[in-house]
């Protein structure tokens, strides 16, 4: 008998949640399996899956194993049916407004951004506190003073705001949000909010982004710079220090070249590192 979405039931902890970490990887399998499905494909097996998500197979099936027992062995999963389960499980199978509060030059960018729609999101409202740009109106959308915030939520039902303003506002604008009675937030303010308990905040800092990708970039040049051997002759071998260059064995050598009391070791210790 072929199942249909009705008959699948979520496997969720007690507490009625699915993992934290399976939520977070749930939007990555639904923007592969909408590819895939607009490539004509009908079936994904969970090391296809995988390939195109990156995420290890044993993994992406425990994380599927949450939403019910439906992949057929040798076969693999039905992707318009999948696509579907998790939608539903995201809660995409309605439209969310969403406001908008900061209307610079990443707030426009945003509110032009054709990929929301298609996934579940409609920007609603957009707000702003610069007299000279509230009025403007932007996307087919007249921005409005944040002052209205609480008018706007009510009017338009909004569960979801983001915040696009400086970070030195963005504390200001989240209690305004929560005192709306918004209870999402998506935050591109590099800094973190205090909200109350039962307010979900997702953080956007794309500078952070940046440099942990710079870090990455900074070892490769490192090591591509670096010596093969060093002054003492020993091979360094991946990146690793070699043994002569550990911070314990500086420490010992620095202890030996000049002598300490005890308790001056122990705080040298502490500082070095052992």
């Amino acid at each position: 008998m072929e199942l249909t979405l009705s008959d699948l039931q979520p496997t969720v902890r007690p507490d009625g949640r699915l993992p934290d970490a399976t939520v977070a990887r749930l939007p990555v399998y639904l923007r592969a399996l909408h590819t895939l499905a607009e490539n004509g494909a009908e079936t994904v097996s969970s090391e296809e899956l995988a390939a195109v998500t990156g995420v290890g197979s044993a993994k992406l099936r425990k994380d599927l194993s949450h939403l019910g027992s439906f992949g057929t062995r040798g076969v693999g999963y039905d992707v318009r049916m999948l696509v579907e389960l998790i939608s539903t499980t995201l809660g995409l199978n309605r439209s969310w407004p969403v406001a908008l509060v900061g209307v610079g030059n990443l707030g426009h960018a945003l509110a032009g951004y054709a990929g929301f729609a298609s996934r579940g999101f409609r920007i609603a409202a957009l707000l702003d506190a610069d007299p000279a740009t509230v009025g403007e109106v932007v996307e087919g959308l007249a921005v409005r003073h944040v002052d209205e915030l609480p008018e706007v939520v009510a009017e338009h039902n909004i569960s979801i705001g983001v915040i696009t303003v400086p970070p030195a506002a963005a504390q200001q604008v989240a209690d305004r949000l929560v005192d709306a009675g918004v209870r999402s937030i998506l935050n591109f303010a590099p800094c973190v909010l205090q909200v109350p308990e039962g307010v979900e905040v997702r953080k956007v800092d794309l500078a952070i982004e940046l440099q942990i990708l710079s870090f990455h970039e900074h070892r490769r040049l490192e090591a591509a710079k670096a010596p093969t051997e060093n002054e003492n002759g020993d091979a360094k071998k991946n990146g690793v220090l070699p043994s002569s260059l550990k911070p314990s064995n500086l420490k010992r050598r620095a202890l030996r070249r000049f002598p300490a009391s005890r308790a001056d070791a122990d705080i040298n210790e502490e500082v070095i590192g052992g």
